[in-house]
């Protein structure tokens, strides 16, 4: 029987309208800031201090995006932070895999005893001051390293990978080694091939972890030269610290213009640090949607 062709109730008419309707409202509640910080930052200084945008630019401008793109520091947290997202997502996923793989197989007898460890650390960690101490003593702090190793290895990506690993048919693996193949050949050339979702998803989870992170860089960096960007927005979105020199590149006359141009800047700096994710997600996500049913329902 076709479902398009079964005649609803009215009360099901009604349930339907109004369900419909909360999440539009629910669409709208979470668009609009959305729609509301991409205008403003292509509208005019004078019309954003003056609060004339609502939903569309006014005066399109883009002397927010100039004051970004010409100002040193934050070039050089956009670098730094592309530099940690993209080393750090590498070395991570591959730590995660090198973890779940033997994890994922049944004839390594202390797999369940590690997993018990792993998993215990989900719960139970040492805290922020043991954590520090351990990254100064590593001799760690205040370097690159200091953002990628403390968090290199997440237990919840383990678990996902490592269910997805024992989701594979075991007779791939029996293959392989009636042929000869090793471990670590069968791993490369055989497992990691079929494992593109997940690989993506490991991807996804880390960077974008690792790309909005900016309480690791608080505690461990304190040259600016290694600053994320996010240390570079909270200086200027939360302590309100916005240097002149970074609208000396733009033709602003009045006090008032100079003003509107701080808080556009705010505006334009939200969509510069949010553009690379959004930018890729639709790229991997028929890797993600599958990679997180796979690796979350079976096993």
């Amino acid at each position: 029987m076709n479902v398009d062709n079964v005649r609803l109730s009215r009360q099901d008419r009604l349930f339907y309208l109004a369900n419909d309707f909360f999440l539009l409202v629910i669409a709208l509640v979470i668009i609009y800031p959305l729609v509301y910080v991409i205008s403003a930052s292509f509208s005019s200084p004078n019309a954003v201090v003056s609060g004339k945008v609502w939903l569309f630019p006014v005066d399109v401008s883009v002397a927010g995006y100039k004051a970004v793109f010409s100002n040193g520091s934050i070039m050089t947290g956009y670098a730094n932070t592309l530099f940690y997202t993209v080393v750090g997502t590498a070395f991570s996923v591959v730590l995660t895999i090198a973890a779940a793989y033997p994890l994922a197989r049944r004839d390594f007898k202390p797999r369940n005893v590690i997993m018990m460890i792993f998993a215990f650390t989900m719960f139970f960690g040492g805290g922020i001051i043991p954590t520090y101490i351990l990254v100064k003593n590593l001799g760690i702090l205040d370097t690159r390293l200091a953002l990628i190793l403390p968090q290199a290895m997440s237990v919840f990506n383990v678990i996902i990978a490592r269910t997805y690993f024992q989701s594979t048919p075991s007779e791939l693996l029996e293959a392989a080694q009636i042929d000869g193949c090793s471990d670590m050949r069968y791993l490369l050339s055989v497992l990691l091939p079929l494992s593109k979702p997940i690989i993506a998803v490991l991807a996804l989870f880390y960077s974008v972890s690792i790309w909005n992170s900016y309480f690791d860089a608080l505690m461990y960096i304190n040259s600016e030269s290694l600053w994320p960007l996010t240390l570079v927005l909270r200086d200027i979105l939360v302590a309100n610290s916005i240097n002149m020199s970074m609208m000396q590149n733009v033709d602003i006359d009045t006090l008032s213009a100079k003003i509107g141009l701080s808080e556009l800047l705010k505006y334009s700096l939200i969509i510069v640090s949010s553009a690379p994710l959004l930018i890729i997600y639709p790229f991997i996500q028929r890797y993600f949607v599958k990679g997180v049913m796979i690796g979350a329902i079976k096993g």
